[in-house]
């Protein structure tokens, strides 16, 4: 029978299961020493932001995103629900280009949301990196779009990442889109910073030419999206016989 949950470092549930042994230990911290891990090592970025479920925007969570820039106009980021040791993996956010998004089909621009709100309002902060020496990056972001898909609903309090992924739209200046003051004031007062402050300094970072009305389709249709499963007969190959 596996053991209850226990809380990691920053007062979360973690998953239940028991306690890592310590031959296990050792095997993790012999395989660290002889493995490369690369892809992992390419992450440059820490950004702490909020993010809303697309289907229920009443539920809105912060979110700690790992960036790995690929080129200049595509980043991927695996998505945690904080900055610690033990924080759980939620989901994974793609950003792209203006340029790239121009180019996806129409319904697959429906997914995407824009960042330029995010980015001049504050929320997106990059934590205990000076402002000034992450200015030229938050000036691409605010040009970019996202689509990100959240798999681990720890707000509701899931102990295991169950049922289906959901997809997440970024904060926004209207309801339902704006961020609840008390989430905002919690991240504050963990990094010390000020959202409001951060708001006036990016005051003279560029908006966006047009930002496409099909990214934050919620805004202009007041519909979100769901995922859903449908059971389907499998591809078979050739010599496979199933019953």
């Amino acid at each position: 029978m596996a053991s209850s949950a226990v809380e990691g470092e920053d007062g979360a549930e973690m998953p239940p299961g028991k306690a890592m042994t310590m031959g296990q230990h050792a095997v993790d911290k012999g395989a660290q020493m002889l493995q490369s891990f690369s892809p992992i090592k390419e992450m440059s970025q820490h950004a702490c932001t909020f993010a809303i479920y697309s289907h229920d925007m009443s539920r809105q969570i912060e979110t700690h995103h790992f960036i790995t820039r690929i080129n200049q106009d595509f980043l991927q980021c695996a998505v945690y629900d904080s900055d610690q040791s033990h924080a759980r993996l939620v989901g994974v956010e793609y950003i792209i280009s203006d340029k790239l998004y121009e180019g996806l089909p129409v319904d697959e621009q429906k997914l995407w949301h824009s960042h330029a709100y995010e980015i001049k309002s504050g929320l997106w902060v990059n934590p205990r990196i000076p402002e000034m020496l992450g200015r030229s990056e938050l000036e691409n972001l605010a040009k970019t779009y996202g689509k990100f898909w959240c798999t681990w609903q720890t707000d509701r309090g899931d102990k295991l990442p169950i049922g289906l992924p959901s997809l997440m739209m970024s904060p926004q200046a209207v309801n339902p889109g704006i961020v609840k003051p008390e989430l905002v004031e919690k991240r504050d007062n963990k990094y010390n910073i000020s959202t409001n402050s951060l708001k006036e300094s990016r005051l003279e970072i560029a908006e966006p030419e047009w930002i496409n009305p099909q990214a934050d389709y919620w805004k202009q249709h007041a519909k979100g999206f769901i995922v859903d499963v449908q059971q389907t007969e499998m591809k078979k190959r050739e010599g496979i016989q199933f019953p």
